[in-house]
């Protein structure tokens, strides 16, 4: 869909584009493609521009908006990202290379139930030696949806480490 960029969010998703799948509850979104801040359902009443979302927290990016609803397990989304960042990181520089790499495993890890409390720590610190550190953005880029999903949702880390599973109801 395109809109004027004084739509809001809300307005852009649960109008334009007739919202999450009937039965579902929209859980957050991604509004400027996989390397922004996720927002959360209450954080989309502002302006669907630039300086509106930086407002809310994230970015507009190039305005390729990810929806999300109930069934979405943020472990598996975090891993499926980190996937695609791990295969496009030039491997130039090291931090990139060899972190979202061990990212990766971490991910993938907790999302098959293997994960341990430790790991979450190890998320963060492993994001914060890639942020900053590279030789161009992508690395930056390669952290957000760990550090977003860490900070919004870690009861489901947490829930996938305890519980050996993920423990979100979805029909498939």
């Amino acid at each position: 869909y395109e809109a004027s960029m004084d739509i809001t969010l809300n307005e852009l998703i649960n109008v334009r584009a007739g919202g999450v799948r009937e039965g579902r509850t929209l859980k957050a979104v991604i509004p400027g493609g996989s390397s922004v801040p996720i927002l959360l359902p209450h954080e989309l009443d502002g302006q669907a521009s630039f300086d509106g979302v930086v407002k809310a927290g994230s970015m507009l990016g190039s305005a390729g908006i990810i929806v999300l609803d109930d069934t979405t397990c943020m472990v598996w989304l975090a891993e499926n990202l980190l996937h695609f960042y791990r295969h496009e990181s030039c491997g130039k520089c090291t931090p990139c290379r060899e972190g979202t790499d061990w990212l990766y495993k971490i991910l993938h890890r907790i999302e098959r139930g293997e994960g341990r409390m430790r790991d979450l720590d190890l998320l963060a610190s492993i994001s914060g030696n890639i942020g900053g550190k590279t030789l161009c953005a992508f690395g930056d880029a390669a952290i957000t949806p760990v550090l977003t999903t860490l900070k919004h949702f870690r009861h489901e880390y947490e829930a996938h480490i305890t519980e050996g599973r993920c423990t979100l109801p979805a029909p498939w």
